[in-house]
């Protein structure tokens, strides 16, 4: 682009963003190209910024895999080596953005943010927004003051991090939010307006050496545990979905206990806002007795998070020591960043 000063990298993997309808069944399927998306963008052509426009896949959010987003990390970490990009947008489905943007945050070592978007209402609706969405992405990604940010989330305007960020709606085009946190700016005006300092980043995780499986449960009430222990010789790491800040029905522990003495087990909250205790409550199935019987705190992380940290971590064949010191680091909790 004549006059551009700056340069951002545009990778597309589908979604309701670049949905359009199939005449056979109706329904929206992804079908536009990152060229299309960005065609399709009022006034981008005159914010001065080039763009490296990538066709990386078309799908669904929902069947995005751990291997796409280790091949996508790897590839905008060659990109980014290169030196002459500012920033990386990625468009994406909003059923996942926030995991994307999570996992991508984990293994990202460079100053350039990476900004996940994507649309809550697809282009063949009234009202569509992920021409908005995208603009802002651009521009988020462009900004210098985001240098260091890591990885983003941006739509209906807001500036959201990786670390906080939840889709808190099923159909709103406000849909994501960052619950005890909030957006830390927002883009007005073309230009990126910064509400406080993104958190601190930690040291950004290797790629995994080993397929593994990692699962979620989440408890309920009247919970007898069978389900639980079908878990048992199935999965390499398990993140536990507790009540509250962190509790089981009694009738769960000894099988917790178990699993916790063969594979990392991980505590944390099913209501996704707040922290899990650590020293508060100590009758069986609380947080400090699971905690006594080997299972590890994820601080604030959501369910969703800390599987993704604890896959990541399993993956490269990190031991229980290394998997308690980096969920401390990112989490809210003694021992790691506020």
């Amino acid at each position: 682009m004549m006059g551009a000063t700056r340069t951002v990298a545009v990778y597309s993997l589908g979604g309701t963003i670049a949905m359009t309808t199939d005449p056979l069944t109706g329904g929206v399927v992804p079908a536009l190209s990152a060229h299309d998306l960005l065609a399709g963008v009022p006034g981008l052509d005159k914010c001065g910024i080039e763009l490296r426009v990538h066709d990386f896949r078309r799908v669904p959010g929902a069947s995005l895999t751990f291997d796409d987003l280790t091949e996508l990390a790897a590839v905008i970490g060659d990109t980014l080596d290169g030196g002459d990009i500012d920033g990386v947008v990625i468009t994406q489905g909003t059923d996942t953005i926030e995991e994307t943007a999570f996992f991508l945050g984990l293994h990202h070592g460079h100053d350039q943010p990476i900004v996940v978007t994507g649309a809550m209402r697809n282009p063949t609706m009234a009202g569509p927004d992920g021409p908005a969405n995208l603009f802002a992405a651009v521009i988020a990604a462009a900004d210098p003051c985001l240098r260091g940010a890591g990885a983003l989330v941006v739509l209906n305007d807001e500036i959201h991090v990786a670390r906080h960020v939840r889709k808190a709606h099923t159909t709103s085009p406000a849909a994501f939010a960052s619950p005890g946190a909030g957006p830390i700016g927002r883009v007005t005006e073309d230009r990126v307006r910064l509400l406080s300092s993104p958190p601190r980043r930690t040291a950004p995780l290797g790629p995994p050496s080993r397929e593994v499986r990692v699962g979620m449960y989440a408890v309920s009430l009247g919970d007898d545990g069978t389900l639980l222990s079908a878990w048992d010789s199935l999965c390499d790491g398990l993140v536990i979905a507790a009540f509250g800040v962190g509790h089981v029905p009694q009738r769960l522990v000894e099988t917790l206990e178990a699993l916790a003495s063969r594979i990392p087990v991980v505590l944390t909250s099913r209501i996704g806002n707040g922290p899990v205790l650590t020293r508060t409550y100590g009758y069986p199935g609380s947080e400090k007795d699971l905690i006594d019987r080997g299972l590890i705190p994820a601080g604030d992380l959501g369910p969703f998070q800390a599987r993704l940290l604890l896959h990541a971590l399993v993956a490269q064949e990190a031991d229980r020591r290394a998997i308690v010191e980096t969920f401390a680091a990112l989490s809210n909790q003694p021992g790691g960043p506020a």
